[in-house]
């Protein structure tokens, strides 16, 4: 019962102090960033996969990352990106392609600033330096996404011959096996939200210290993604209705700013977690309970 009540005091303090750090506004900002991003990034993701010779692996790229979405979302979005993904490109290092990296680090800047809030520090490196890190973070990104591809690309030859040598694994387990490129997008997702959360604000955290928000932030968006498809699935018209030619737009806006807030109450709570730690350890007589925090006015 008292574990319970602690848990319920932090993440409440973790409510509080996303109210008193600007937590909606701050996520209206990381959506609003983030759909401006995603078409520059897959702008990059077609000049890297037309650099490396194959431009197939951008689509497949691009199938991984709608597959974390909602279907009436990606739907809402895929002749847009459909169009990005089938204009050929070369230009890897015109200027062009140069200022679509730029806009698509605008992204990464947007979750240093969630976050950087979030665990209460000051950011005292020169704003190019920060700059240049978020485009090696996106660049980075884009060639792990190309990577994964590659996998899904050869996934058909490894599971033939897979089933020529042992065919009853195969058999047996082919739903496993599906399911295996369902695996590697949410293992990506892990593996991201855990570089977001120790290296992207300043300072470092453990492991341990992030790993509350990382799994908050999981399951709050698996959940999130399946209300908001349902939702969508009765009410999409609406968005049509009142927003005519920009429903497709709203509507992946609202997704993504849904995300946006569970990104930034995971990273309050390891926040508020760090915070009840650090006050017991230093009164080991006192309650382990935290205080709300006051939200500003």
């Amino acid at each position: 019962m008292r574990f319970v009540r602690y848990v319920y005091l932090v993440a409440m303090e973790a409510f509080y102090t996303f109210l008193a750090d600007d937590g909606w506004a701050i996520a209206s900002h990381i959506a609003l960033s983030t759909l401006m991003a995603l078409f520059p990034f897959l702008i990059v993701l077609t000049s890297l996969a037309g650099f490396f010779g194959s431009k197939e692996l951008a689509d497949q790229a691009a199938q991984l990352l709608l597959e974390i979405w909602p279907q009436q979302v990606a739907d809402a979005l895929s002749s847009e990106i459909h169009d990005v993904l089938t204009t050929t490109r070369g230009d890897i290092l015109t200027v062009g392609a140069v200022l679509a990296v730029y806009f698509a680090s605008n992204g990464v800047e947007a979750l240093r600033v969630a976050l950087n809030r979030a665990y209460s520090v000051v950011e005292p490196r020169a704003w190019y330096w920060l700059r240049l890190e978020s485009i090696g973070y996106t660049l980075v990104a884009a060639v792990t996404s190309l990577l994964m591809s590659f996998l899904i690309v050869l996934g058909p030859l490894i599971l033939e011959t897979a089933r020529r040598h042992i065919p009853f694994f195969v058999e047996s387990n082919e739903r496993v096996l599906f399911f295996a490129r369902y695996g590697i997008t949410i293992t990506a997702m892990v593996v991201a939200l855990f570089v977001l959360h120790a290296w992207l604000p300043c300072g470092r955290r453990r492991f341990p210290q992030i790993v509350p928000g990382i799994v908050f932030t999981m399951v709050a968006s698996l959940i999130s993604g399946i209300v908001f498809g349902q939702y969508l699935a009765r009410f999409a018209s609406n968005y049509v209705t009142m927003y005519a030619g920009l429903a497709s737009v709203i509507i992946a806006l609202v997704f993504l700013y849904f995300i946006a807030a569970i990104f930034v109450y995971g990273g309050e709570l390891n926040a508020a977690i760090m915070k009840s730690q650090s006050a017991k350890a230093k009164s080991p007589h006192a309650a382990p309970s935290p205080k709300p925090a006051e939200t500003q006015a």
